[in-house]
C-alpha cells in the first residue's frame, strides 16, 4: 500500500535574514515564513489534486511488485492530508496549522521533531562560531557525525529520537497522504535514512526555507519523488 508523504520545512523565521544556529531556540514564525508556507501549502495541494503527480501505474509498480501494484490505487483516492505532524518550536507549529487548514485538521505535534540542539553554539550567526571556535566548526562541518557542538546533540542523537517518530508516522497512516513540518537539520537526517546515505553526507542535501520534499512508501522500499522542492526563498 502506497503512502505518500510532504516533509517541509517551516518558513523563514524574525530575524532570518542573518543566518543563525537557531536549532531549540524558540524563533517565531515571520510575515514573510507565513507567505512562504501559504506558497508550499498551495503547492501540496496541486500535487494532491493532480492525478498525474503521482504514477503509480508506472514503472514503479513493476519494480516494487504486483503486491505494491495492486494496492496502489487505494493512495490514489484519497487527496486529502489525513494528518499533519509538527515540531513543537513555534516557526513549525505556525508553519503546521497553515498547512492543515485547508485540510480541516488540526497539527499534532511531536517534540522528537523538534531541530536539534545547538548548545553553545545557540543563536550566534556562522561568522560568530567560525571565529571563536574556528577549530570546532570545521571539525563539526567536515564530519557532523562524529563531532557536535559542546552540550548540543550528535547527528545519531537526532536520528534516533527522528527517526521511530517517523516510522510510527508512517505505519499509522498506511495508504494515505500526511505531511512532516519541521526542521532543515531533522529534515535532512530524514531524507539520509530514505536515500539510505550515511548520515555523514547530511550537508549534500540542502532544504531551504518553506522546500516541500515528496516520499512514497512502497511496499519494498521509500521513492523519492521531490527535494526541495515547492517555492524558493
Amino acid at each position: 500500500m502506497v503512502t505518500t508523504l510532504y516533509i517541509i520545512r517551516h518558513g523563514k523565521t524574525e530575524g532570518g535574514d542573518t543566518r543563525r544556529y537557531h536549532g531549540s531556540i524558540d524563533v517565531p514564525l515571520s510575515a514573510l515564513g507565513a507567505e512562504q508556507i501559504g506558497s508550499a501549502s498551495s503547492f501540496v495541494l496541486g500535487h494532491l489534486g493532480n492525478p498525474a503527480a503521482s504514477r503509480h501505474l508506472s514503472y514503479l509498480r513493476d519494480i516494487q511488485g504486483e503486491t505494491g501494484g495492486q494496492q496502489s490505487g487505494s493512495a490514489e483516492t484519497k487527496k486529502g492530508l489525513a494528518a499533519v505532524y509538527t515540531s513543537d518550536l513555534s516557526r513549525a507549529t505556525a508553519s503546521a496549522e497553515i498547512i492543515a487548514k485547508p485540510h480541516g485538521i488540526e497539527p499534532v505535534i511531536m517534540p522528537a521533531l523538534r531541530e536539534r540542539s545547538f548548545g553553545i553554539w545557540e543563536g550566534m550567526t556562522f561568522t560568530e562560531i567560525m571565529e571563536r571556535y574556528p577549530a570546532e566548526f570545521q571539525a563539526w562541518a567536515s564530519d557532523p557525525l562524529r563531532f557536535s557542538p559542546l552540550g548540543g546533540e550528535s547527528t545519531k542523537e537526532v536520528y534516533d529520537r527522528v527517526i521511530p517518530a517517523l516510522d510510527a508516522i508512517v505505519s499509522k497512516h498506511a495508504g494515505e497522504h500526511v505531511a512532516i513540518i519541521a526542521h532543515g537539520g531533522v529534515n535532512r537526517v530524514i531524507l539520509c535514512h530514505i536515500l539510505g546515505m550515511p548520515l555523514e553526507n547530511i550537508f549534500r542535501i540542502e532544504q531551504d526555507n518553506a522546500a516541500v520534499n515528496i516520499i512514497e512508501f512502497w511496499d519494498k522500499y521509500p521513492v523519492v519523488k521531490l527535494l526541495n522542492g515547492g517555492f524558493p526563498e
